[in-house]
């Protein structure tokens, strides 16, 4: 069982919506996904139904690899329905004509049903067709069903729901009020996260009940029941090349908490064991062989980093002993020297800032253009990157990318490297970078 839930656009309600009806069903098991290299909207998804959110991206993976991380996580966490929330608009890739980035691609490789949620706000027979300009754009995307957001009152949702059944043919499973409650709060890259907010799960409690009473479920279900087996060929998602048994320490906090969780299950299945630790409130790293610091909101927490003189030290010692960190966006500004003013690590002596309009926001193609941590020279890859910060004074720095496609650090460089350090702007995923953790962990252990 499987659905996407895609927008007609961006901000018409995907997350609170899809949120909501992964909490409402959560006891009938629900694996969440989502489309798109997102890490905040996986985290609410996450909180809803006991089960760690996935990302399903076609700019990183080919479609047997998308067919592969659905199937893999729906057998990891024994759920039966597969609820997969969209991004931006149902059409919206890298191209303003390819599929490429999409959510429709991602539909296309699951032979998904999807239900297409519309902002309705003063809109009745033009949401039809909506509807219909949606569904002929490309007949390979099976539009089952409509969600109708922003409706004024009952008159307004029956007025509406009328005009798509009958000019469209296509069922209207739910109205959702327009209401205060169900909304969230936003910051500058997005949704905030869910591990910062204790309030988040009373709030996700609400968007349930919302979507109890305003959407039939089971209509629901039984658009996620049409969709027949998953057919096509399925691809790893990542390489096995290391079985010398390593301890990988990762920082997980408030700060850091952007991980795709196949990453670090690569590093597992690589003879990893994941060791984590937080930068703000343990004193010093754990015995690890090497350390991994993703993304997250250093910036925020710069304060309680700063103040954590021990930890910082610590990590410079291990770095000054040639042991390897990898750090990615927010772990990149960790390692510098400083972040607005406030001292951080120094493994690299650049300080970074944040400024007021976003840096880099790109899908990322880049190659490797010598041996580092995680790539080998010659290795061409894909990420993400998406930050408000930049390092100042990196131009004469050594860098291990040459970035292809996207903006990374400076002069279409990324990866700036320490010794054995590397820290990077783009966001990788095991299947966008396969080699990652092979190498990662292999060079954890010689070194």
């Amino acid at each position: 069982m499987r659905v996407v839930l895609a927008g007609t656009g961006s901000a018409v309600g995907k997350t609170t919506i899809a949120t909501g009806i992964m909490k409402a069903l959560s006891g009938r098991g629900v694996q969440p996904f989502k489309v798109g290299p997102d890490y905040i909207d996986p985290s609410y998804h996450t909180m809803a139904t006991g089960n760690t959110s996935r990302n399903l991206d076609s700019f990183f993976m080919t479609e047997a690899q998308i067919r592969e991380a659905f199937t893999r996580a729906m057998k990891l966490s024994g759920s039966r329905m597969g609820i997969i929330e969209g991004v931006r608009g149902l059409y919206e890739g890298i191209s303003p004509i390819g599929d490429t980035g999409s959510t429709a691609s991602v539909a296309k490789a699951l032979d998904a049903p999807v239900v297409l949620i519309i902002n309705s706000r003063s809109l009745v027979k033009s949401a039809a067709a909506m509807v219909l300009g949606f569904r002929s754009l490309d007949r390979e995307v099976k539009i089952e069903g409509v969600i109708l957001n922003q409706v004024k009152n009952r008159r307004h949702y029956l007025k509406t729901r009328r005009a798509v059944e009958e000019l469209t043919g296509t069922a209207v499973i739910g109205g959702i009020p327009r209401s205060s409650e169900l909304e969230v709060e936003q910051r500058h890259l997005g949704l905030v996260p869910a591990v910062e907010r204790d309030t988040i799960a009373a709030q996700i409690e609400k968007w349930g009940l919302a979507m109890e009473e305003y959407i039939d479920l089971e209509a629901l279900q039984d658009i996620m029941s049409s969709a027949g087996k998953i057919r096509g060929e399925r691809q790893p998602l990542w390489q096995r090349g290391n079985r010398k048994r390593v301890r990988i320490g990762v920082a997980i906090d408030e700060a850091f908490n952007f991980y795709y969780q196949e990453n670090i299950e690569a590093l597992e299945d690589n003879a990893a064991s994941v060791v984590p630790f937080s930068p703000i409130h343990d004193e010093e790293l754990p015995d690890v062989d090497a350390v991994y610091i993703g993304g997250g909101y250093p910036e925020i927490f710069a304060a309680e980093l700063e103040s954590n003189t021990s930890m910082r030290k610590s990590i410079q010692r291990f770095h000054a002993d040639g042991r390897p960190i990898f750090g990615e966006c927010g772990g990149l500004m960790y390692l510098m020297s400083s972040i607005d003013e406030r001292e951080m690590c120094g493994v690299f002596p650049h300080p970074a800032e944040m400024t007021g309009r976003v840096q880099g926001l790109s899908y990322v193609i880049a190659e490797a253009v010598m041996d580092n941590l995680i790539t080998e020279a010659g290795d061409k890859f894909r990420g993400h990157e998406f930050h408000y910060s930049r390092v100042l004074g990196a131009s004469g720095g050594k860098f291990a990318f040459r970035v292809l496609r996207g903006r990374g650090i400076v002069d279409s460089l990324d990866g700036i490297t320490s010794g054995s350090s590397l820290a990077s702007y783009i966001h990788i995923h095991a299947a966008s970078c396969p080699q990652f953790a092979a190498n990662f962990t292999r060079n954890a252990w010689e070194f």
